[in-house]
Formats: C-alpha cells, structure tokens, sequence
C-alpha cells in the first residue's frame, strides 16, 4: 500500500529464538531419514511400531518447516507461478485454522459501521510464523476483538497466508480474516498482464484464492493492485473481482473481497482517498473498498454523497495510516481525531498498521499498557459486537502469551511464551472515572494467573457516597439453559467482598433492557459442585477462591457478566485489587457428560538429527478428537526401556501443548539405539478437566540403527 513500510524499511530485529536450541559447540549434524515416513496406533490395535535409522537427504518442504530444527513455519506465496502451482496436497497441514468464526451480535452483515484492522507488522511473518508457538520477551499481541469486525493480516508477499494463530483468535472472537493478494510497481505489472490477458486466465487465479482461503479456513482477500495495467488488464480486473466474489459467496458463506484503492478504471495507478467514478467499477464488482489515507472531510462529504456508494456505507472503509505518514487526519495517538470524521459521516473504517504502538516504544514491556491507552482513545467511535454463541461460555483471560505458563494458579513452565492458539476469550480493558472521586478499571497481568499466561485485574476506588462498584467483563448475547452453572475463579483484597453479577434479557429480543441478577451460590455439598470437583481431579486452589453458583431461567440470555466489588463496612474510600483467574458458564447437565478417548495417534514426517553427540527425533503426531471440545492437548514422551529389557519405563515429560489433534514434535532428545519410546496425548476439555488416563492417546516407537557391512 502506499506509504506503507516496506521490509528494507522497518527496524531490524535480533533473530528469534527457536523451541529449542541446540548448543553452540555441537558439531554439524547428520539428517537421518527412516525407512517407512507413516505408522498409525489405530482400530487394528497395533500398538507399535520400528524405525530403522538410515542416513538421507531431508525431504520436507522447506517452505513449511524450519530447516534447521523442522519447527512448523507459515508464509506466503512470492509469485504467480507458485500460486497456479498450488495444490491442496501439497500444503501446510499447521497452517489450517481449526476454529470457525463465532457467532456474533449483531452479525457483521446487519453492522452499518465496520472497524477493519490491516496488521502491518514489520514485514510480517515475525514470531507468529512459527505455528506452533516461540519464545518471546515481549511480543506483539491484538487483543482488543470486540471492537472491531475484520482482521486483515497485512505483507508483500503476492499472496500473503494468515498465520492460523491469528485466524483461531480471531474467529474465537466472531472477526473474520482477510488474506492479501498484492501486485507492486514493475514485476507486479507484469503479472496482472499475464494474469488478466483472458477469462481463462483470471479465474484459474481466482480459484486458487478461493482454495487456499478455504483449505486454510480464513474468510477472504484484500485485493491490493499497486502497478498500471494496460487497457486489456484494467477491463478485465472488475471481471476478476466479481468472478471472486461470487465464488467465494457461493463456496463460503459469510466471506469478503475488499478492494485498495489505488488503480483506476482507466489502469491508471492513482489513490484517489475515496470512492468516486474512477474507482467505482471496481467497488461495485466486490463487498467493498478499503481507500488510501491522505483524504480530508471534504473527501468524505463527496463521497457521502457520489451516487454510487448509495446504500452501502458500511461497505466503504475509510483508511487510517497509524503512522501518519503523508497528508493525513489524525495518526499515532491522535488517530482519534480521524475515526471522530469517518463516523460523522456514517462510514466503515479500516485502521492500518496498529502495531505503530509496538514499534514506537523503547520498553516494550510497556506494550500491554500502551496498547491499552491507544484503543481507549478510540473507544467512543468503536462499537461492540457481543459473542453470542451458544454455551459454555469460558475465558481464563489468558492473551497468547506470558512470563510463565500457568495451571489451576501455579507456574506448570517458566519462561517467556507466545502462542495465540492460547488466547482465551477477551474481556473489555478500560479505566472509567465514578463519581465520589472513585474510579474502576480493569487490566491484564501477567504477574499471576490460574490459567495460562495472565489474569484480569479488576481494581478501583470506591468511593465514601458508594458502597459498592460493578464491573462489566463482558458483553454477551449468549443465551442460558434452564439450569445455568457458573464458575468464577479470583483472589480479593481484603475489605471487599467479590460477587459474580449477570445482566439477563429475553434471549430472542436482545434490544430489551437488561436485568440484574446474581447467581445462587452453592454449597460444597451440592451435587453440581461435587460433579464439578470431581470434572478438576485433585486441586489447591492456594490462595484463589473457588466460587460455584447456578442459575434457573427459562428463554434467557446473558448480556453482560459483571464483578460486584462491596465495601465490607464503613463509609470510606476504599482502595481494591481483584484478581480474576476464570469465569465459566456451563449448560449443568455438560458435567455430566462423559469424556471421549484419544483415538488413532499417527506419527508421521519422521526426521532424526543428529548433533553434540545426542540423538534427536522430530515427528509429526496427529490423531483424532473433536477441537470444539479442547482447551489444548498435552503432548508427552517416556522412555519404556533401553537395551537392557531390566531398565524400568521412564516418567512422562511434557514436550508441549498442542491446539489441534495435529503437533510437530522437534529436537526431542532421545536415548541411543536401539530404544523404545512412547508418546502421550492427553486431552485437557474446553472447562479445563483433565480426562482419565484410559482415554489419553498413546504410540510406542521402537528404532534401531541401520545394520552395515
């Protein structure tokens, strides 16, 4: 896009760090390839299976796999001729998103003014590439969902895949996902003449972007055309466009074709800052335009008022550089100033580059706090979407990332992490003033967390003229079964007492007003509550308190979900620190449900390297289990025994969590051959139970080397 960074231009960082690294002084390792690539544990009953180690060339593509560890890595696709020669067969199996956009209120096709978040990182494909999590100080992370409706993951790569991280947090959060196609200066001219030459020629391209955003399972494409085409190419890119849009509305429901303002009809490039008759043709072949930024509000009025954007202003995405780069309104953290127009004159935004407020900050431990602000600054011109999806509804607060990884409130790993597979449903983040002189607000915080990597912080001044605050969590249309049990999980100050409060409304007429209600709390010998205790096994809180209630409602549905913060006595102000550690609304009869077993682990794509004198195995598990009813999966190997048949099995060591029944095992230190070796799944449900033992997964691997001479 113009004015938007290219790589040369952004800041250069320090390499990431990988899962693993191996130490400096080992020597050059050897791959070794075995003999048979596939083996399956499945309903035959096989229960292992034998690698013998041979030495070989690596064969997994690189493109998909980090050469030197075979850690899972996205990207996007560099030319045309990589996108013709794409094939479903030969694409990453990590990179497919396993989450479909969540329901939301209102959906996105009745919202009259959008919010479009273009995620122009540095390049793209930084930490995030790596699809199964990496280590990170401080990374970046988007976690403000409910204000807006369309994610755009943002590169110069021709075609530019989102990260399937980002898709999962995304459609948690009901935001669907956009792609990039984008064809620049003089190579990109020569494509779009060899691509819109003919019919034939467009929609063998169009086609491939339908496939590759369906087998991947994101919504659409930004299509950015940044070259001059010839007579030929500019009257055949309106018929590309509307040939994608249709295929991609009849193949996938719900799904979006923008495109950039940039070309005009004439294939003139030329940024016009608006919608207007040079353009026009092209905004009436797809759902939308996403314009330049350098316009002014006489731009707006005019474009408020060309006839040909009549009826559809919400498919008009006024850009926003966050950079502020060029003639523009606003930008930084005065980028205010521009969605106060855009909304003036009823129209959608799209807010490019965001990650300004990561860049911009020497500290980026900082990020969280700073991140928080710019949104706040935003906040009167953004609107909520509530999830309304139905039950359970979870959230442990956890953001993709932390200082440590955390289970039922104690560290299960040290160290920096960032996985957005793992970001939980996002709370709202605010600081409001009360009257009294009081105040309220809420943060996350990574100091301390039940699950995951960090917490919510409610916290305040209640005020002498008060004797209790509220504050709202989150906004829902979700609607309640008849017996309703709810979880909430904190830690209080003292001099307060912490109550979980819910706003109801008619589930079907989610435009009436709310009611306040608070749920029944239940005693420990309640039968829900020992159900529950004995879903989580053997636990101590240590600190946390447990609080467990139910509601019975008939045709409800729960709006907002609210922490009520009391004073216990006196009429002073009185300063509080909450902290949250999850919240669950759970249908009561879902406690009894019974767990279902890992089934048919398959190990795969196995590679053995070998490096500082140790023998190590990369594989690719997977196995069946349905995603929707997960939190994540526990991957775990032992040693059984060694040469000698005396040596006792080894203890479960954790490698990892996994997302999806799908995970890449890299670097695993092993014992020398010959050997035998098991490798676990362990499901850990959506209401974080831990499932039996009897249900996990299991796959024994016995390897020896390859016998010579």
């Amino acid at each position: 896009m113009e004015g938007a960074l290219t790589t040369e231009d952004k800041e250069v960082r320090s390499p990431l760090k990988r899962k693993r690294e191996v130490d400096e002084v080992a020597v050059e390792r050897k791959i070794l390839i075995p003999s048979g690539l596939e083996s399956s544990l499945g309903e035959s009953g096989e229960e292992s299976f034998h690698e013998v180690i041979k030495y070989g060339a690596l064969t997994l593509p690189a493109k998909h796999y980090d050469p030197d560890t075979t850690v899972p890595i996205g990207s996007g696709l560099q030319t045309l001729e990589e996108l013709l020669s794409w094939k479903r067969s030969e694409a990453n199996p990590f990179n497919v998103a396993t989450v479909p956009p969540a329901n939301r209120e209102p959906p996105l096709a009745n919202t009259p003014r959008r919010t479009l978040v273009s995620h122009d990182m540095m390049g793209g494909y930084l930490e995030d590439r790596f699809l199964q999590g990496a280590e990170s100080e401080a990374p970046y992370v988007f976690y403000h969902w409910q204000y807006i409706d369309v994610f755009n993951y943002f590169s110069h790569n021709m075609v530019t895949i989102p990260p399937a991280v980002w898709t999962n947090a995304a459609h948690k959060h009901g935001v669907i996902v956009l792609g990039t196609f984008i064809t620049e200066w003089t190579d990109g001219g020569k494509m779009c003449e060899i691509f819109l030459k003919d019919e034939e020629s467009y929609r063998a391209v169009a086609d491939k972007l339908f496939q590759i955003s369906h087998h991947y399972g994101f919504d659409g494409w930004l299509i950015n055309i940044e070259n001059t085409l010839s007579e030929t190419a500019a009257k055949n890119m309106p018929h590309f466009l509307r040939y994608l849009t249709d295929q991609m509305h009849e193949r996938l429901p719900g799904s979006m074709i923008l495109w950039y303002d940039s070309v005009l009809e004439n294939g003139e490039l030329k940024w016009q800052n608006q919608l207007n008759q040079s353009n026009s043709v092209f905004f009436s072949a797809c759902d939308g335009i996403f314009t330049n930024y350098n316009w002014t509000e006489e731009s707006l009025e005019s474009m408020k008022a060309y006839p040909g954007g009549d009826g559809r202003l919400a498919d008009i995405f006024v850009g926003v550089d966050v950079f502020a780069r060029g003639e523009v309104v606003g930008g930084k953290l005065e980028t205010k100033k521009a969605l106060e127009l855009i909304r003036k004159h009823d129209f959608s935004t799209a807010i490019f580059a965001p990650g300004w407020v990561y860049e911009s900050i020497p500290d980026k431990a900082q990020f969280r706090q700073e991140q928080d602000k710019f949104w706040s600054l935003l906040s009167d011109f953004l609107y909520v979407h509530r999830h309304s999806s139905p039950l359970p509804f979870i959230s442990s607060f956890c953001q993709g990332f932390g200082k440590s990884f955390y289970w039922r409130g104690k560290r299960e790993e040290d160290g920096s992490w960032f996985n957005l597979n793992a970001q939980q449903l996002q709370p709202l983040y605010y600081t409001d003033p009360l009257e009294g002189g009081g105040w309220l607000g809420t943060r996350a915080c990574p100091q301390e967390a039940w699950s995951g990597g960090s917490s919510l912080v409610v916290e305040g001044l209640i005020p002498s003229t008060l004797t209790k605050v509220c504050a709202r969590m989150f906004s829902l249309q979700v609607p309640l079964s008849t017996r309703t049990f709810v979880s909430l999980i904190y830690k209080p100050s003292p001099g307060v007492t912490v109550s979980l409060e819910l706003k109801t409304s008619d589930a079907n007429l989610c435009t009436l007003t709310a009611s306040s209600v608070q749920p029944a709390v239940l005693g420990e010998d309640h039968q829900l509550v020992r159900q529950f205790n004995q879903s989580c096994g053997q636990w101590k809180p240590d600190g946390w308190t447990v609080g467990c209630s139910q509601l019975e409602l008939q045709g409800c549905a729960v709006r907002d979900v609210c922490v009520s913060v009391q004073r216990d006595g006196g009429d002073q102000d009185t300063p509080f620190k909450c902290r949250v550690g999850e919240i669950m609304i759970l249908d009561a009869e879902s406690l009894f449900v019974p767990v279902l077993p890992v089934k048919s682990v398959r190990v795969q794509d196995v590679v053995w390297l070998r490096g500082d004198d140790n023998l190590y195995l990369n594989a690719t598990l997977s196995w069946d289990y349905p995603t929707q009813l997960v939190r994540h999966f526990l991957v775990y190997w032992r040693r059984l025994r060694g040469p000698d048949p005396r040596i006792p099995p080894g203890k479960l060591d954790l490698i990892g969590r996994a997302y999806s029944p799908l995970f890449r095992v890299t670097e695993l230190k092993v014992p020398e051959a010959p050997g035998l070796l098991e490798l676990v799944v362990e499901p850990v449900t959506r209401e974080g139970f831990r499932v039996p033992e009897s249900q996990w997964g299991k796959q024994s691997l016995s390897y020896s080397e390859e016998k010579t001479g």
